[in-house]
């Protein structure tokens, strides 16, 4: 399993511009800078004032009172067990005492977009308030987002938002190999793995590659070790086309339960997925959770309130609370890096014990925008066409 403990590394790629460089002048995909960054038990010795200020803000009393009389807030497409997501929605319960509607949690992002669309005139229950969607779908949809800055603002780095406020990024982690050993003893190490014929009938993607932004990824993931780049996916259509030809491929939209079961097996999921599967398993059966070796992948979501939100002040509450110091660490406890982590860490409020609990990712990279845009189109419209295969969402 690749669970070397890599603080620094983690810490450098959330430096300020880092993430993601849509910001920045050069087209080139940001990589993991190889200069260390302080570790979460030795804050840096500077940081951003703003930044500082800015954290230890939080709502006022106007907004949490304003949110209160709504009552409600409308939540889509969080299951409990990403990112440790159980434990934000009731902790934003208990704190400030409104209820939550969640809707289908193992929904994509593309429902997400289209449950606003649908909804524009719907004050209803099935009207989200706010959206957690992959990066390539956030600047594309921002007519359909309500601009909004958090107290923390200032300390999300630049290249992760929108300047605007309509939607900023969240938190990320990298694609990863996700296996129930007592099915298939020997995890895969690297994508060339997943065309061995001990493989047969056993992998498979969590998401339909049409619509979900982990299964998108995982396919532009594949692109990066099987001869593309991060301006040439198709490789990766390509790759998951000989896995299906080697009959390899589960066209079974894999889950915690399928995992389990055994029907998928070795599933491509976000590292945090794979490591909070492992965890609530506790070895029943074991889960292994291996970064592969090449086309190491970053992928960072953004969340958003609907301009149509029923609910806005709730949607700007729920946003601080995500966004807050406490939100962040919630986070991280799930295994996925929140944005506002290189600050935290500089400030020296992220424990080291749950710092210490993240893989190594070295040479992890990510797409600038408008890469992650021209991948996302090439992968959904290609899907049919090269690969052929539909995923069937299990019932349940």
């Amino acid at each position: 399993m690749t669970t070397k403990r890599n603080l620094t590394r983690w810490a450098g790629l959330l430096a300020t511009g880092a993430i993601i460089v849509g910001a920045c002048s050069t087209p080139a995909a940001s990589v993991a800078p190889s200069a260390s960054a302080p570790a979460a038990s030795e804050p840096a010795a500077s940081g951003s004032a703003g930044a500082s200020a800015s954290a230890a803000a939080g709502p006022s009393e106007e907004l949490i009172a304003a949110a209160k009389a709504e009552g409600n807030l409308t939540t889509i497409a969080l299951p409990h067990d990403w990112c440790n997501y159980g434990e934000v929605l009731q902790t934003f319960k208990d704190k400030y005492g409104i209820a939550i509607n969640e809707l289908i949690p193992g929904g994509s992002s593309g429902e997400e977009i289209e449950a606003i669309k649908a909804n524009q005139n719907n004050p209803g229950p099935q009207a989200p308030d706010v959206v957690d969607i992959g990066f390539s779908f956030g600047e594309d949809n921002k007519d359909l987002f309500e601009p909004y800055k958090v107290a923390t603002w200032d300390s999300i780095p630049d290249a992760a938002k929108a300047a605007d406020g309509a939607w900023y990024g969240d938190y990320y982690g990298v694609m990863a190999f996700t296996t129930n050993t007592a099915v298939q003893a020997n995890p895969p190490k690297d994508w060339a793995d997943l065309l061995k014929p001990e493989y047969k009938g056993q992998v498979a993607l969590d998401g339909d590659p049409r619509t979900s932004n982990q299964a998108i990824q995982a396919v532009y993931a594949a692109a990066l070790a099987n001869g593309g780049s991060l301006d040439d996916a198709q490789p990766g259509l390509d790759f998951f086309k000989k896995v299906v030809d080697a009959g390899n491929f589960v066209p079974t939209d894999a889950n915690p339960g399928t995992i389990v079961q055994g029907a998928t097996p070795v599933a491509l999921r976000w590292s945090y997925n794979g490591l909070s599967h492992r965890d609530e398993t506790a070895d029943n059966p074991t889960i292994d959770v291996t970064v592969p070796a090449s086309g190491r992948f970053g992928g960072v979501y953004v969340q958003a309130i609907s301009k149509y939100a029923p609910h806005p002040n709730a949607a700007k509450l729920w946003m601080e609370h995500l966004y807050s110091d406490e939100g962040q660490l919630m986070w991280l406890e799930g295994y996925c890096n929140p944005i506002r982590y290189e600050d935290m860490v500089a400030r020296g409020v992220v424990p080291a014990d749950l710092a210490a609990k993240l893989p190594d990712t070295t040479g992890a990279v990510f797409p600038t925008p408008a890469q992650l845009k021209a991948a996302t189109d090439l992968i959904t419209a290609g899907w049919d066409k090269t690969v052929g295969v539909n995923i069937v969402v299990p019932p349940g």
